[in-house]
């Protein structure tokens, strides 16, 4: 026995494949025998128990009738004599015959400690009726089954032992000899391949018929020595490999925008020169935090943990995160980033890591924030501009609302500004502007706002008055400031104005009608002598006489054709081609000559005739885009101004589209340029009406963008196609490198938007120049033509060579 087990002990640590073969055949083989046994020695022992449960019943059968009658009789010999012959029947130890009503007959003995089975029946007999003369019980002695049954076992498990084991060495043998000597020798083989000696093939010491060279042996023989061949191959594809990650790494480091790279649990790993550049910080220094430790200096750590976690939301639901972050440098210096963080994946898809592009934008969103406080706050003062003044009125009126308060407006308008910026220069017209700012905001208290809203005209807002006396004693404050004079040019200048008030709700309940009343007040305190403020009154409802006669002139305008149009071309920037016209209004009336518009126009709004005389226009306009067509032989697009009145009236789409039908322009080629006012409009009827143009294919222009009233979130709320560039802009863009930084960052702004720029009021050769460096697409003003009359507008057409490019 000693000697099995060492040689097992042996065999387990030359071949433990082997030996666990022997262990698994053991098991399962023991196993599946002892069901199979265990299931056969059943069935035999209950054939056995079967067996005397059917001797049983033949008892009973065959002894039940006898046992009866011989009872019946009182035959107690007879009866006796039967229990005898019962009792002699194997395995039938004990009986037991009760005897109705109470005695009983017992023979044989119930065996103690030992299994036993019995069976019970009545004895009955029939003598014209059925008595029940007793029951009859018969107990077996199982000793003899339980004897057999061990016998069984101990010999089934000793040969069905013994044979497994047999053939389980038998087994073994054959596998050892086939399969793990050669499993061996493949280890052996693995263990002492290198790249040194790729060239030696592995092979085996096996017979192997001709009909047996592809068995699994085999395709492990071949598969390990093209395992071989393939690495022999892959040393020089990996020697490229390394060059190649060698050549990206470098690109990495030495890319011109910021690198990071993070665990998947977002622990910095690496860092690149341009980010050590940029931040300060030392790479070894920063390796394993998180990169929100980066900005916590820059905002409050709460904030910067929320940040990195909707980054993180959003790059594992979307895949990528693209946003600005205000950062901060290694010596607590604030800069602007640009970032982009995408996952990096492995071949199954798997996120093992983050990587994070950085880009410094300090420089643009500089000029962002000074778009924005373009559109909000007027360039030469510095003081907000309409759009921020209507806001804040909003919102006055709005607290007035909630705390019972009153409002007061007061418009400002500068006495005889215009001959003052005709006489000492548009310089000193600034100055003057600049200082008379100053002296307003002076006289308010610090929830109060002045703003210019254009031109010599000034408005301020008065919030939380209790009394309407109030606005009156800033007002006699304003005009006090105004008593000293202005130096302009070293010459001093007195310069009065003119204040008119409204107050909420005394006077109106919303805010442009307080404008309106505020702005007709003002006309009455020129009227009194200018140098004055006058409270709005019912009665300053009515306008002047002047502008009586000039609204009842302009109500005839059309029907005696007065109106007329010019057109100033628009051309590509690139090649002088002609691409489309802005048509302008003019008023040539007997009585009043020469109208410009600015005179005519905000009556006409006020008045309501701008929808009639804006209906014409376009009309007038189409047809005469429709004749440019067929001379030139290619389209020529025109451009129209709508003025907000024009644009809200309930017919205005419909006149459109009339319009292009009554003409036949294509859509496409009329573009309908819209105010900055109207973009302060902010409703949704402002919104549906430029989708239903859009939607009909009509392009849509925002009007001299850049003078600090356009607000530039509704660039992308509204469909706009084209922006247009204001003059002021372009005439220093040569001169100025401030304009010229700012028209860049327009036009490329636009650009991103996907937005056509037309650059205003182009008068010189190098403006043109400038434009077409910046890929401004389109250019309008005095260096191609002056507006022009139709007729000379269609010679300039035929005669001048760029028109045609």
């Amino acid at each position: 026995m000693s000697d099995i087990t060492s040689h097992l002990k042996r065999f387990r640590s030359t071949s433990p494949l082997s030996f666990r073969l022997l262990a698994w055949i053991l098991v399962f083989s023991s196993a599946l025998t002892l069901i199979a046994s265990g299931i056969q020695i059943y069935s035999d022992y209950k054939k056995d128990l079967h067996d005397i449960e059917q001797r049983m019943s033949v008892i009973e059968s065959g002894y039940a009738s006898s046992l009866a009658r011989s009872l019946w009789a009182l035959d107690q010999k007879l009866l006796q004599t039967q229990m005898e012959g019962i009792l002699s029947l194997p395995d039938i130890s004990h009986l037991r015959l009760r005897i109705e009503p109470d005695s009983e007959l017992v023979m044989g003995e119930v065996p103690r400690n030992s299994p036993t089975l019995s069976h019970s029946f009545a004895l009955q007999y029939e003598e014209g009726e059925l008595f029940n003369l007793g029951r009859l019980t018969i107990t077996a002695n199982l000793d003899r089954i339980y004897s057999d049954l061990r016998t069984k076992i101990g010999v089934t498990l000793a040969t069905q032992f013994l044979t497994i084991f047999v053939i389980a060495i038998l087994v073994l043998s054959i596998f050892r000899h086939l399969v793990t000597r050669h499993l061996a020798a493949m280890a052996q083989y693995a263990r002492d391949l290198s790249l040194e000696n790729l060239s030696q093939p592995l092979l085996l010491d096996r017979h192997t018929p001709p009909g047996h060279q592809r068995d699994e042996l085999g395709m492990v023989t071949d598969a390990i020595n093209q395992m071989r061949e393939r690495l022999n191959e892959d040393v020089d594809r990996r020697e490229h490999d390394a060059a190649e990650i060698l050549k990206f790494s470098k690109a990495i480091d030495q890319s011109p925008s910021s690198v990071l790279i993070c665990d998947k649990f977002w622990h910095i790993e690496y860092a690149n020169k341009k980010f050590v550049q940029l931040t300060g910080h030392i790479p070894d220094d920063i390796k394993g935090k998180h990169p929100s430790s980066l900005i916590i200096q820059s905002m409050d750590r709460k904030e910067a943990q929320k940040l990195w976690q909707s980054i993180r939301l959003q790059v594992q639901r979307v895949g990528v995160w693209q946003g600005e972050v205000n950062s901060a440098r290694y010596n607590g210096e604030r800069y602007w980033e640009q970032l982009v963080i995408t996952p990096i994946k492995d071949n199954n898809g798997e996120t093992t890591g983050y990587l994070i592009l950085g880009e410094d934008i300090s420089i643009r969103k500089r000029y962002e924030q000074q778009l924005l406080r373009q559109a909000n706050y007027d360039i030469l003062t510095g003081l907000p501009n309409r759009m921020l003044a209507l806001d804040r009125l909003k919102l006055a009126l709005a607290q007035a609302r909630r705390d019972n308060a009153q409002v007061g407006v007061m418009f400002l308008d500068l006495d005889n500004f215009k001959h003052i910026n005709d006489t000492l220069g548009h310089d000193a017209g600034d100055t003057l502007l600049i200082e008379a700012a100053r002296r307003i905001s002076s006289c308010l208290r610090g929830t109060s706002t002045v703003a210019r809203l254009g031109g010599d005209e000034f408005l301020v807002i008065l919030p939380g008055l209790t009394h309407p006396e109030d606005a009156c004693q800033v007002a006699e404050r304003v005009l006090l400031t105004f008593s000293a004079p202005f130096t302009l040019n070293t010459q001093e200048v007195f310069v009065t104005t003119s204040i008119g008030i409204a107050t909420f709700p005394d006077d109106a309940d919303n805010s442009g009608t307080l404008l309106q009343h505020a702005d007709a007040a003002m006309y009455e305190a020129k009227h009194k002598g200018k140098s004055s403020y006058a409270r709005f009154t019912p009665e300053m409802t009515e306008v002047s006489h002047e502008r009586l006669h000039m609204e009842s002139h302009m109500r005839k305008a059309l029907d005696l054709k007065e109106f007329q149009l010019v057109f100033q071309p628009i051309v590509d920037t690139k090649n002088g081609k002609l691409m489309a016209a802005e048509a302008l209004l003019r008023w040539n009336n007997p009585a009043l000559g020469l109208v410009m518009p600015d005179r005519f126009i905000p009556l006409a709004e006020e008045t309501g005739m701008i929808i009639p005389i804006g209906e014409w226009v376009i009309q007038e306009a189409c047809k005469a885009a429709c004749c440019w067509q067929a001379l030139a032989g290619y389209d020529i697009g025109i451009a129209v101004n709508v003025s907000p009145r024009q644009f809200r009236d309930p017919g205005f789409t419909a006149a459109v589209m009339q319009a292009l039908n009554d003409s036949n322009l294509k859509p496409e080629l009329l573009e309908l340029e819209i105010t900055e006012r109207l973009i302060l409009d902010n409703t949704i009827e402002t919104a549906d009406i430029l989708k239903q143009l859009d939607q009909a294919g009509i392009r849509l222009s925002v009007d001299d963008f850049g003078t600090g009233y356009s607000a530039l979130s509704y660039l992308k709320s509204y469909p706009f196609d084209t922006l247009k560039i204001d003059k002021s802009f372009i005439q220093d863009v040569v001169n100025e490198t401030d304009d010229a930084s700012l028209v860049r960052a327009i036009i490329n702004m636009a650009h991103s938007l996907g937005l056509r720029v037309i650059a205003e009021g182009v008068e010189e050769e190098a403006q043109c120049h400038f434009l077409t460096a910046e890929n401004c697409d389109f250019s309008q003003g005095y260096f191609y033509s002056r507006p022009l009359p139709e007729q000379d507008f269609i010679h300039w057409l035929e005669t001048d060579d760029r028109a045609n490019g």
